[in-house]
């Protein structure tokens, strides 16, 4: 089965560096994982073996084997690995989802398929691999131990693997990603806006203008994308960067806080704590230990 030779090359490939495949990566955990803030960028991830959760504001995703996970923008989420062991390890493979790569496909696609300026849908969604998905991630993998292939196969298999995602349950949303003036793409615009300015305050107008919305329209359309408004996104960015910019510099709690954004240490503090469960501080030393245990 596709799905046996995909855990087999997974597990083989996991500990490269370069698989030699751009903008395509495997894992392969072996213990479940603590909850852990991160930013997941437009990709679709498959899981093979295993389970992990992700968290976007208040919903929840599983991801189990047999399925993969769509991303559709920047996205500000907290996963973990929920299923992992040394006996059956977590499997996973991921591919970047480019904006070119899918408009070169919608221009060549019959026009059933062409994606219409729509409401966005939720920018994280769930579904079931297909069998001819699976086998096309097969060939791709194979592909590592044949370096002289590669450079010519490997663009025609991620083009098929592309397509079958196109063609099956999220494809109306991924055909959002390569459309210029889709609903998607605008909201788009606005999350690049928020995450280069995001130690800087922020204006809802200007956002709603960047994506050609009124306030109103652009208030539902975010949170139906991200779980969350916009200053919400905003606050989660900036913490995510402060628990980073903490573990390197665990003295300047007050120095951190105003680094990205906080004028107010003791609204710095109470909006970590809220977030991550505990005051920085804590989670500092707590976060510098567990590097030390890990090393």
């Amino acid at each position: 089965m596709s799905i046996d030779r995909v855990r087999t090359l997974i597990a083989a490939h996991a500990r490269r560096d370069d698989l030699g495949l751009p903008g395509v990566r495997v894992a392969k955990v072996v213990d479940p994982t603590e909850p852990t803030p991160s930013i997941a960028e437009p990709i679709i991830a498959f899981s093979f073996q295993g389970a992990k959760r992700i968290a976007l504001g208040d919903r929840v995703y599983d991801q189990l084997p047999g399925t993969f996970m769509t991303v559709a923008v920047d996205l500000p989420i907290t996963g973990h690995y929920t299923e992992a062991s040394r006996r059956e390890p977590y499997l996973g493979f991921a591919m970047e989802l480019r904006p070119p790569a899918i408009a070169e496909l919608l221009v060549g696609a019959a026009a059933g398929l062409r994606a219409t300026k729509t409401p966005p849908a939720p920018g994280i969604s769930i579904s079931t691999a297909s069998e001819e998905l699976v086998d096309a991630i097969a060939r791709l993998l194979a592909l590592v131990d044949r370096p002289d292939d590669a450079p010519v196969l490997a663009p025609l298999i991620e083009r098929e693997i592309l397509w079958r995602v196109l063609t099956g349950p999220a494809g109306p949303t991924v055909r959002q990603i390569g459309l210029r003036d889709s609903s998607l793409t605008s909201i788009g615009r606005a999350i690049r806006h928020l995450r280069s300015h995001a130690f800087e305050p922020i204006q809802v107008e200007e956002l709603a203008a960047l994506s050609s919305m009124g306030v109103s329209s652009f208030h539902k359309q975010f949170r139906t994308v991200t779980a969350m408004s916009p200053i919400q996104y905003q606050k989660r960015i900036r913490l995510q960067e402060a628990r980073l910019r903490l573990f390197h510099n665990p003295a300047d709690i007050a120095g951190v806080g105003h680094a990205v954004g906080y004028g107010s240490a003791s609204q710095f503090s109470r909006e970590y704590r809220r977030e991550f469960g505990v005051p920085p501080s804590i989670d500092a030393d707590r976060l510098r230990r567990s590097e030390q245990v890990t090393a």
